[in-house]
């Protein structure tokens, strides 16, 4: 059977146990059972041979199995299943929530950016209601108030006039689509800041709530839900491990016939795993108050640095006030965020609570009172503090083709990823699933990269002894309860199952495993002959263009003649030396002086009637060197 029909032939047992279960009044998701189906046909128990295909019968008696176990109301260890399932399909990391919301949220203002970037405005009122919509756009983005309230669109509409005013919308509509969605983006910031900053002088603020103030009342609120739900659920898990111990201790008289010591081990793996779930959920709210009190600490600096720049100055070089209300308007984004990821840590802390009612009706308090007489139930702290004593260590002398790492020897050694999630594997296997916390304090045992802790010397003695054999039967006892195989991150066992992982590290999640191999690969520079078609159009108006150039062409004449001069005309070419610069002088500047001729005539009138004229030339004229 080819992969392609063993994937329609499991999808079909899939959808055929649904639509059973279906009819009968429970309805379960496809990736539940899918989960069911890969647990059953692990389960030795069931004798299903993965190596061989699946005959008719073993697809009856699998479906059989799996709706069985689906419709078992009064089973921990479907509920612990159904609560790794709802985990895996809700949870992911800060990040992951973040980038899913803000893409839902576009997803959302889509169609009203297609309308402003799409928009054709030319009328004055097609102008108007353009910018109206531009109005609604900033106010959906910023989540600043309702754009059905009229104060608040009234003040939205200020702010954008004050720095987008209508007359600009001539110049917004000549621009290029992308263009105009970067426009609209950054006015969105920008009156966000305006806003917030108008809130804080007391001169605005319609539709804004008090971010801050709601989360540091919501952070602490949500922390010690989370911190009483992880009390109550280790408190349920100390009783049920206090009573298995007891009754494996008791081995040879029958255990108390009222109690189901299956159930009870059910249970606590229940309790265990919810513990961790709310573990990784308390982590993330820790790390939300974190980013609260940074946040504040940005948002008071740059309201002082806004009020220190605007003061009572009438006009602000924007190039200095934009920017600071755009990184008013992020830090105000990122008290949105908190507050969607706090709201969805909720939702999944109390979507958790219904998967732990099924062992606490099962076992509750008045059904076990009989049996809790004179049993001491000890938390995970005084069970390590139990064996924490010089005597309670692992002697490395009597084990020594083991290799032991001590705290007091070893770098981070309370970051090493424990297996089996810091359980003991030893009472793993000798106790059938029972789940004791391991004190690492007593040495860490380092097996093929894997490290193993254990709950007491004699314990670490046995396992180290038979190494092989615990590791095969932990791995037999996860078969028998698929639920283990997320609970102690059995990853390298069951890898192909594993929908999804979880942190080595407390309250942290961790990638899955994935197996690398070295390889190298050669291809030719040029398999195929390049095919480059020059006229090859992409433009579909183009390639009418043409139609409609070459459809004109058929009813057009082209007329042509040639002379007996253009008969043998070519073309010539001349080549010249082209003009040098020189410079050439023929002259050069002098001057000379003479003197100025200058004379007088001296009784040219006469000298009288009877007196013959007697005129006289004197010579007025000076030398050179006089003059």
């Amino acid at each position: 059977m080819s992969r392609a029909q063993a994937e329609s032939v499991i999808k079909n047992i899939i959808r055929e146990i649904a639509a059973e279960c279906a009819a009968k009044g429970q309805a379960v998701s496809e990736t539940l059972v899918a989960f069911m189906v890969k647990a059953v046909v692990l389960d030795p128990n069931n004798e299903f041979n993965v190596d061989r295909t699946l005959t008719k019968d073993d697809v009856q008696k699998l479906i059989k199995l799996c709706v069985e176990k689906l419709l078992n109301t009064r089973s921990p260890s479907l509920d612990t299943i159904k609560m790794q399932v709802y985990f895996d399909m809700n949870y992911t990391s800060r990040h992951d929530f973040l980038e899913e919301h803000r893409r839902v949220l576009e997803s959302r203002l889509q169609p009203v950016l297609r309308e402003i970037t799409d928009s054709r405005a030319r009328t004055r009122e097609e102008l108007e209601s353009l910018y109206r919509k531009i109005v609604s756009a900033v106010l959906l983005r910023s989540g600043l108030g309702s754009p059905t309230d009229i104060a608040v669109v009234r003040e939205a509409t200020a702010a954008l006039q004050s720095v987008f005013p209508q007359t600009e919308l001539g110049t917004f509509m000549a621009m290029n689509k992308r263009d105009k969605e970067r426009q609209l983006q950054e006015l969105t910031m920008i009156v966000t800041g305006i806003r917030l900053f108008n809130k804080e002088c007391g001169k605005g603020g319609e539709g804004i709530d008090d971010l801050p103030g709601i989360l540091n009342e919501a952070v602490p609120a949500t922390t010690q839900n989370v911190d009483a739900e992880i009390q109550s659920t280790v408190k349920d898990a100390y009783k049920y491990t206090a009573l298995l111990e007891k009754i494996c201790e008791n081995e040879r008289s029958n255990p108390p016939p009222a109690i189901s010591v299956q159930l009870l081990k059910e249970a606590l793996i229940n309790s265990r795993q919810h513990e961790a779930f709310l573990r990784v959920l308390l982590h993330d709210v820790i790390g939300c108050a974190q980013q609260v009190e940074m946040l504040e600490s940005q948002l008071t600096s740059r309201m002082e640095q806004l009020l220190a720049t605007v003061q009572s100055k009438t006009a602000v070089p924007t190039a200095q006030v934009y920017p600071q209300f755009i990184h008013l308007a992020q830090i105000w984004s990122g008290f949105q965020d908190e507050m969607v990821l706090l709201s969805v840590l909720s939702n999944i802390l109390a979507s958790l609570e219904p998967f732990v009612k099924g062992h606490q009706e099962i076992f509750s308090a008045e059904m076990l009172a009989p049996f809790m007489n004179d049993l001491k139930i000890k938390t995970d702290e005084e069970r390590i503090a139990e064996t924490s004593g010089p005597n309670d260590r692992v002697r490395p002398k009597e084990l020594v083709n083991a290799e032991w790492l001590f705290p007091e020897m070893t770098k981070n050694f309370d970051r090493l990823p424990l297996q089996y999630r810091g359980y003991c594997g030893y009472n793993l296997v000798r106790y059938d699933r029972l789940l004791i916390p391991a004190n690492p304090g007593i040495g860490v045992l380092r097996h093929n990269n894997n490290y193993y802790a254990f709950a007491s010397r004699e314990a670490a003695r046995e396992f180290t002894l038979n190494l092989e054999f615990y590791i095969q039967m932990g791995a037999e006892a996860a078969k028998r309860s698929p639920e283990l195989i997320q609970l102690l991150e059995l990853h390298q066992q069951f890898a192909s199952i594993t929908p999804y992982s979880q942190a080595k590290e407390k309250g942290k999640m961790i990638e899955k495993p994935v197996t690398k191999c070295d390889s190298t690969t050669q291809t030719d520079t040029h398999i195929l002959e390049p095919n480059i078609v020059k006229s090859y159009e992409w433009n579909e108006w183009e390639l009418r263009r043409k139609a409609i150039k070459l459809a004109n062409l058929r009813t057009k004449v082209t007329h042509s003649m040639q002379t007996t001069m253009s008969n043998l005309r070519r073309d010539n070419v001349t080549q010249t030396w082209l003009p040098k610069e020189k410079e050439t002088q023929t002259k050069k500047d002098n001057y000379s002086n003479v003197p100025k001729p200058q004379t007088y005539l001296a009784g040219v009138r006469g000298c009288g009637m009877n007196e013959p004229t007697n005129m006289v030339k004197v010579d007025l004229t000076l030398d050179v060197d006089q003059s």
